[in-house]
């Protein structure tokens, strides 16, 4: 597992670009609540990219995207929108998922209202305990031998 906030590899300039390119559109979409309006300014901001994308010298393209950055800073929205369930948001990992396990303990009644469901479900239980049988052997056969 790999320590967060630790780049692994240095990003290209494309990356740099490509990354620029879209928090330059989130931070559009944070000044611009118009959908309209922030989709034409969506498409200049795309046209601005665009007319520099074939540059082939290094130190002008490095010049545009550190100043695009400067840019961006200067710009940047004093709230800016996030989703949510991005990570470290309000929702991120806010509900757990349930084991299927816990469907055992429906009460019959519960599971009377999706026959076919608990029917499968057991059919495939079993199925997954033979497997687990033929595989690993019955549990305590090992026990067993061992006394």
């Amino acid at each position: 597992m790999g320590v967060p906030n630790i780049p692994l590899r240095i990003p290209s300039h494309a990356q740099k670009v490509c990354s620029l390119y879209k928090r330059a559109l989130r931070c559009l979409e944070s000044h611009t609540p118009d959908r309209p309006l922030m989709r034409y300014k969506a498409v200049l901001l795309r046209d601005r990219f665009e007319r520099n994308r074939c540059e082939k010298d290094a130190v002008k393209a490095t010049k545009y995207l550190l100043d695009g950055e400067k840019e961006l800073f200067e710009n940047a929205h004093h709230q800016p929108k996030v989703f949510a369930a991005s990570a470290g948001e309000v929702l991120w990992n806010r509900y757990g998922v349930s084991p299927d396990s816990v469907l055992d303990y429906w009460h019959p009644l519960e599971k009377a209202q999706y026959p076919e469901y608990f029917a499968r479900r057991e059919q495939r239980k079993r199925q997954m305990e033979q497997w687990w049988e033929k595989t690993y052997g019955k549990p305590g056969q090992d026990e067993k031998s061992h006394h």
